[in-house]
């Protein structure tokens, strides 16, 4: 049966706090599944993806792999171990990246103030969405396995709760949900990409700040 999930992240077709790391899901690698990593091993792991992460978002998605094991402080052979493609390493960093966006969006729910903390978490989300069409490779094989409804779903009920509490407080209008937030994301980004404006992004995204605002 075909996955039904909404999906944040929109078509990819060619042209983004500590947590115990027993909650992480490690399938998308098809190496560690169905086993648990040496504490090292983990550590590698987690080090590689980090250095991914901020490799791909500095030099674009052809960033060398070499490079990248080398900022993680391992040798190119340990990368592959882990990741043999570089599909696989970009499909973990976006998973890592949604992981740690729901992650911020919990954390997120103590704020002081409400709308704040919603504007806080649209902007990394708007962040992840500058870099995602240069992770098309990863998206598409991280949309092929069976965890990404999973994903998709534990951060959209973490962003949804983060919501509420803006509404019931007043500091938001009413009518929209977390999806809404995610989509409306990814169009500024997109928009942006296309004006080739750098500053564009931001820019409508304190516009859009504003019209989420509610009426007083």
């Amino acid at each position: 049966m075909p996955n039904t999930t909404p999906d944040p992240i929109g078509p990819v077709a060619p042209l983004p706090t500590d947590r115990p790391t027993s909650t992480r899901s490690h399938g998308v690698t098809g190496l560690e599944q169905g086993r648990t990593l040496r504490a090292d091993a983990q550590r590698n792991r987690e080090g590689l993806v980090a250095a991914a992460s901020a490799a791909f978002a500095e030099e674009g998605p052809e960033a060398g792999l070499e490079s990248i094991a080398r900022r993680a402080g391992v040798g190119i052979g340990t990368l592959y171990r882990h990741f043999p493609t570089r599909e696989r390493l970009m499909a973990a960093v976006v998973q890592e990246t949604f992981e740690d966006l729901r992650a911020q969006a919990g954390a997120l729910g103590d704020a002081e103030d409400p709308r704040a903390a919603v504007e806080t978490w649209m902007r990394s989300y708007l962040a992840f969405a500058k870099t995602k069409r240069g992770l098309v490779g990863g998206i598409v094989l991280l949309k092929e396995g069976q965890e990404f409804g999973g994903l998709c779903d534990r951060m959209f009920a973490a962003v949804d709760a983060l919501l509420v509490r803006a509404q019931e407080a007043g500091e938001v209008r009413t009518g929209i949900g977390a999806r809404d937030l995610l989509h409306l994301c990814s169009g500024i980004a997109h928009g942006a990409e296309v004006a080739d404006d750098p500053g564009l992004a931001d820019r409508l995204l304190d516009l859009a700040l504003a019209g989420l605002r509610a009426p007083q």
